[in-house]
């Protein structure tokens, strides 16, 4: 466990790298990618040419004994829930940094992004098991409480359960929000059904985060591999040919099913390696969603 002043130092140098990005790149990207609830009713003007006749107040215009209509505008404020995956399987990385960094720096950054756009931000830790639940606030002080929970939290299980973090969110969340979910997507259940119910009545992201070892193995002889969420270990020889590519199979293969789950969901989904530039990828959706 961290000391206390290696926390904070963190946690200051996640802000403002995260602060940086969201003013000076995410600010308008965000807001355009992702819409209010709706329109609202602002005021009332008199009637122009060309505005809709279903705009018409009849109630101030028999008032008035000349048409006015009704102005709305969007409803900007959101409500954005952060799913964080804290399983054992995000403790890796053989790149620049581990997938719980990358994890933590894209979550923080969407947080402030959130908050710059006067939405409200809540975070939903998960394993195979609810680990936390922080309901949704504004501020500053409360996202970098956030940030300091990514930065020190230890779950008490290793593995993982999408399916009953979806359906948490579905039944924690009574209004409409958007929901990114931040996981390297390691699930051994599937979630398909859970992920349609709750991207039903939410706006639900996937942000899958992978480390290049995941792709390919190393041709580096006999190796030892541990599955971080169940410890079973095991040596492979990474000499063989048949191996790696039968490894690399394996990923096509299961990213492949990923892409078509997500799909089925109607989600929409990005894939960040652990050594990308995850500025240009979160752009990369938001304007595929703009």
């Amino acid at each position: 466990m961290m000391e206390t002043s290696e926390i904070l130092k963190k946690v200051r140098k996640i802000e403002i790298k995260a602060r940086g990005l969201s003013a000076n790149i995410f600010a308008g990207q965000y807001h355009s990618a992702f819409k209010g609830r709706g329109m609202a009713f602002s005021e009332v003007r008199e009637y122009q040419y060309g505005d809709d006749v279903r705009d018409i107040d009849w109630n101030v215009t028999a008032r008035f004994n000349k048409p006015y209509v009704k102005v709305f505008e969007e409803e900007r404020e959101l409500t954005v829930m952060l799913l964080i995956d804290v399983s054992g399987s995000l403790d890796f990385g053989t790149q620049k940094q581990l997938k719980r960094d990358v994890v933590t720096e894209i979550a923080a950054t969407l947080a402030f992004s959130a908050i710059q756009n006067n939405d409200k931000i809540g975070v939903i830790f998960f394993s195979d098991k609810i680990e936390k639940y922080i309901p949704p606030k504004k501020g500053r002080k409360h996202i970098l409480y956030i940030i300091r929970e990514m930065l020190d939290f230890h779950a008490e299980s290793r593995r993982t359960d999408l399916a009953q973090a979806v359906e948490f969110l579905t039944s924690v969340s009574k209004r409409k929000c958007t929901a990114f979910i931040l996981s390297d997507f390691y699930a051994r259940q599937d979630f398909l059904q859970q992920l349609t119910i709750a991207n039903r009545k939410h706006d639900v992201v996937a942000i899958q985060v992978y480390d290049r070892r995941a792709c390919e193995l190393p041709d580096v002889g006999l190796m030892k591999v541990v599955d971080a969420e169940t410890g079973y270990e095991q040596y492979v020889d990474t000499s063989s040919r048949k191996l790696r590519d039968t490894y690399h199979r394996y990923w096509l293969n299961r990213q492949a099913e990923l892409k078509e789950t997500f799909a089925k969901c109607n989600v929409d989904s990005v894939s960040i390696a652990t050594d990308d530039d995850y500025v240009k990828s979160m752009l990369g959706l938001f304007k595929q969603r703009g």
